[in-house]
């Protein structure tokens, strides 16, 4: 039968846990009194003395060994105060046991246990106790997620502090050049560690409110590619500004023009029917790093202006062409990057957002237009654009393909740190 857990958490069997948690300190007590023993039983009275000089020795001089038992002390004392709440708030099994702390990881924002749970204790059930286990560890949000290892092991991250109280420095500003190929930091997640996405044979959709912070988004992956010397830029940019400072290191620039938009497309459209058929001469299904063919990075501002504006048959034709470079365009090297800050169904159809592989939802006005960024279904499960704070400008939520969406604030770039970048950018792509 399932045993009760006592509210007292002084009454066995918590007891065993908060001896053991004390182990590194009665260990080092154990050993240091046998060692004096020892020296004062063979070396006389001045045996003590010696041994405590060696030990006071070996501490100033071996600051690996500090570190070591300083870490051991904190790691202990931190699973007594985890394994304290949990008996506090009757995390228990079946059998009357805690969950064992198997590893635990520093973060920038706070910590996170590795569990292994005993019978009796769920995933799901541990889920209904966060809120209470985040009183009782005086934590700003405690977050459990599966391993993928078995049931029995989850992880459960504790954090203390706010990653996003501060703006985010790009690391672009500090980046001599940029390699495509390899994934760009994005921003940082809710855990204070940073958000990586590889944009080869990916798509990226971003959508939010005016002044959420969409075009600081969009200047991050836009500037990544604009240090990558290999990367051709085709820039769309309906208000004919927000793109303007990358317009010189840009192979080509679309305004607002709808039929000059139809027409780079289908440009675009015939150079990735060309590598397809190179591919399939050389029995290849996709571009590779090494490859004479460099990527192509194609960036769409103000969606809503081209699928919405225009006449209807323009209009259908760049949907058209835009939906087969999202479909086919992956394996021919080709990058989309789309935004819009009017999310809504008659925007972005379905049929093209669920071609995007990321989808990132900045500030929304209401769950719906969340919904219509990252899927449908997702505000209901807690992932609603529209509770973002205001201020926090930059903050979204990203969905990667197959994935469950992440809250992170992403990397910020002013106007001078763009003309650094793009500067910098012009001197690359001159050489």
């Amino acid at each position: 039968m399932y045993r009760e857990a006592p509210r007292d958490p002084t009454r066995l069997p918590w007891m065993p846990y908060r001896v053991w948690g004390w182990r590194l300190e009665f260990g080092l007590i154990v050993v240091t009194s046998v060692a004096l023993e020892l020296a004062h039983k063979y070396l006389g009275h001045m045996g003590p003395d010696l041994v405590g000089v060696v030990i006071v020795g070996s501490l100033i001089a071996f600051r690996k060994l500090r570190r070591a038992i300083k870490s051991g002390i904190v790691k202990n004392h931190r699973e007594i105060r985890l394994q304290a709440v949990l008996w506090s708030c009757e995390v228990v099994g079946r059998a009357g046991t805690l969950p064992v702390v198997k590893s635990v990881k520093e973060l920038p924002a706070g910590l996170t246990y590795v569990l292994g749970l005993p019978t009796g204790i769920y995933l799901e059930s541990l889920e209904r106790q966060l809120p209470e286990l985040a009183v009782g560890l005086d934590a700003r949000s405690v977050r459990v997620r599966p391993s993928l290892e078995t049931a029995r092991v989850v992880e459960l991250t504790v954090l203390r502090k706010d990653p996003f109280a501060r703006p985010i420095t790009s690391p672009l500003l500090t980046a001599e050049r940029t390699l495509l190929w390899d994934p760009i930091t994005l921003g940082t997640g809710e855990d204070g560690a940073p958000v990586t996405v590889g944009l080869v044979e990916h798509s990226f959709l971003i959508g939010g409110e005016s002044g959420s912070g969409k075009s600081v988004a969009l200047a991050s992956i836009v500037g990544a590619a604009a240090l990558d010397p290999h990367v051709n830029l085709t820039l769309f940019d309906g208000k004919e500004v927000e793109l303007a400072a990358w317009r010189d290191v840009a192979d080509r620039f679309v305004g607002s023009s709808l039929d000059e938009a139809v027409r780079v497309l289908e440009d675009l459209q015939q150079m990735m029917n060309e590598r397809f058929h190179v591919l399939a001469a050389n029995r290849r299904r996709k571009l590779q790093r090494d490859d004479v063919d460099g990527l192509e990075m194609v960036v769409i501002d103000e969606l809503a202006l081209f699928l919405r504006g225009g006449e209807r048959a323009t209009r259908e034709r760049f949907a058209e062409l835009l939906r087969d470079l999202l479909a086919r365009g992956r394996a021919a090297g080709i990058i989309v990057v789309a935004a819009t800050q009017k999310p809504s169904h008659e925007v972005v159809p379905t049929f093209i957002r669920d071609l995007f592989s990321y989808r990132l939802a900045m500030r929304c006005a209401t769950r719906d237009a969340s919904d219509t960024i990252l899927g449908q279904g997702w505000a209901a499960e807690g992932y609603s654009a529209s509770s973002i704070d205001p201020a926090q400008r930059g903050v979204g939520f990203l969905l990667a393909e197959g994935g469950v969406p992440v809250q992170l604030r992403t990397a910020n770039l002013d106007d001078d740190e763009i003309d650094w970048v793009v500067e910098r950018a012009i001197e690359l792509r001159r050489v």
